[in-house]
């Protein structure tokens, strides 16, 4: 379904008073008054050093923050602040919109936020759009170059961010989007829902013209979409190094349950919906990167292991049928053991720490690494790990579970693949860690035929017609 315009009369109004513009910066946003003022003073510095000759918007869709943010996008510093600092004198002063982005049949989130920056990028023709986190600590002005050069100087569409993140940071990409994106399209694209981008204005009207936007792209699902979709239609797409990306932490195992259903759920839908696309797509390639490579820590983030694999043992008395009825019999029958393990690595973990099932919390709570350490040898394979994502793809196809239980019976086993990771890597650098995630997308393009064996098993019986 192509969502009516989401545009109201008053931004109507507001495109209208702009006219147009060459370049665009978009900053979804909500309850975030303690970051975006950076954030905009950043964008704006990097349009006025980098781009002094273009015409610039900066665009804040906001979900309605109680916090005033939009109030301080209005507010951060003005132009002259940002020219006196950098000694340019750019050709066109900046303009900044903020707005109440409206929802899209009643669903809002991330990706309605884009959807109303994307209608106004295409309103305005511009020529390169970029979009940035507003919970951003590590952006800085070069970010506008590296997000728009590839797009404005190299004739690319997509851009993807290349970040250094933490090695438990980024879970949901490391054990899905990454793997899963690189075995069925073929691209190395390392950041696939990085949350930082450029776009090109040939590829912002490709995205409004596209008939397949649901509820879940409404909300965090927009990124991996976004992905897919480039890479389905044969758009330009590269990578740019901005070094470590530094924002609010999530911890994978309270923080990004929400989000993992609704970005699986997204790409699981796409893989089902687009096999020509990927089925007869083998191994894979570099996808070239923009920007001077740079050597970075990023900030440590804590984990809640212990709670990973009692919330994977959870899942093995909960939603057990699902399994059953969703992945192949053998992988079913070795996942069940797998968690039953991990309740038992959890309970004697929990009792040697003197904390209860929810691992402890506050200052006195265990480290990652003495959880870790409490729960010894777990280990959830890479190879189950993949077939388990393929089995799901060929079960959103069949459609006998429906999509949104389908992924939210894969959050406990998430959880329990992210608690091995954690354990396994406890004692290795970030940058040795990233090696095990390698070792994992490898096992994705290796098992491939897996999957396409089952896509191709459904098609002789009939399924899907």
């Amino acid at each position: 379904m192509v969502p009516a315009t989401t545009l109201t009369p008053a931004i109507r109004e507001e495109i209208a008073r702009l006219g147009r513009a060459d370049i665009m910066v978009g900053i979804p946003s909500f309850k975030n008054a303690a970051t975006i003022g950076y954030v905009v003073r950043a964008a704006h510095a990097g349009l006025v050093q980098y781009f002094p000759d273009l015409k610039p918007v900066l665009v804040n869709s906001d979900a309605g923050s109680p916090d005033g943010t939009q109030r301080v996008v209005i507010e951060t510093e003005p132009p002259d602040y940002v020219e006196r600092i950098l000694l340019v004198r750019p050709t066109n002063r900046l303009d900044r919109v903020t707005l109440t982005y409206p929802e899209i049949d009643g669903v809002g989130g991330k990706g309605a936020a884009l959807r109303t920056i994307f209608e106004i990028a295409a309103a305005l023709d511009v020529q390169a759009l970029v979009v940035v986190d507003s919970d951003l600590r590590s952006i800085v002005p070069e970010w506008i170059e590296l997000l728009a050069g590839p797009i404005l100087k190299g004739g690319y569409d997509f851009v993807a961010p290349l970040y250094a993140r933490y090695k438990y940071d980024g879970t949901i990409t490391n054990t899905v989007t990454y793997p899963l994106t690189r075995a069925l399209y073929g691209h190395r694209i390392r950041q696939p829902i990085g949350g930082d981008f450029g776009v090109s204005g040939d590829l912002v009207r490709h995205y409004l013209e596209l008939d397949d936007w649901t509820d879940d792209i409404s909300k965090f699902g927009i990124d991996i979409w976004m992905t897919t979709s480039a890479l389905t239609a044969g758009f330009a797409v590269c990578q740019t190094r901005l070094g470590a990306k530094v924002h609010d932490p999530k911890d994978p195992g309270s923080d990004l349950g929400p989000m993992f259903r609704q970005v699986v759920g997204t790409i699981l839908e796409l893989a089902a919906a687009h096999p020509d696309a990927w089925l007869n797509i083998r191994g894979s390639h570099d996808v070239p990167a923009y920007g001077f490579e740079r050597i970075i820590d990023p900030p440590p983030l804590e984990v809640n292991a212990i709670r990973l694999l009692d919330e994977f043992h959870e899942g093995s008395i909960t939603v057990a049928d699902t399994w059953r009825r969703t992945l192949a019999r053998e992988n079913a029958d070795m996942v069940l053991e797998l968690a039953d393990e991990a309740g038992k690595a959890a309970e004697k973990a929990s009792r040697t720490l003197g904390v209860g099932g929810e691992g402890g919390s506050g200052a006195s709570a265990p480290t990652t690494i003495e959880m870790a350490e409490a729960l010894g040898s777990f280990h959830f394979p890479d190879d189950l790990w993949a077939r388990c994502i393929y089995d799901l793809i060929v079960a959103t196809r069949r459609g006998d579970v429906e999509t949104g239980p389908l992924v939210a019976a894969l959050v406990p086993i998430y959880f329990g693949r992210v608690g091995s990771f954690v354990i396994e890597n406890r004692h290795l650098t970030t940058s040795a860690a990233e090696e095990r995630v390698e070792r994992q997308a490898r096992e994705f393009e290796l098992l491939k035929p897996y999957l396409v064996e089952r896509w191709r098993a459904l098609d002789a019986d009939g399924a899907g017609a």
